[in-house]
């Protein structure tokens, strides 16, 4: 496994009163990382997600794969060095 990293996810679609976050918390405690699902003012969810650069990939895979909740027209993603500032995975 590779070194930790930072994964930025910006959800788009029909992806808020769904159980979007409740779902990405169990895919990505499943995998391994940590961090947070949030709900944004303009109806995306926004993922920040830390560990392997595997479990990252599986976690975006996941997120396009058709099977989440509500529908995802677009994930927007970008990674960056893991900044080791969080513990377990919460919805916000």
């Amino acid at each position: 496994m590779g070194q930790p990293q930072r994964l930025n996810a910006w959800v788009h679609g029909h992806v808020q009163g769904v159980g979007f976050r409740w779902w990405t918390r169990s895919r990505a405690l499943e995998l391994g990382l940590v961090g947070y699902a949030s709900n944004q003012a303009d109806g995306r969810v926004h993922v920040v997600a830390e560990g392997p650069p595997e479990a990252l990939d599986a976690l975006v895979a996941a997120l396009r794969s058709g099977e989440t909740p509500g529908r995802v027209d677009l994930v927007v993603e970008d990674f960056a060095s893991a900044r080791g500032d969080h513990a377990g995975f919460v919805e916000r």
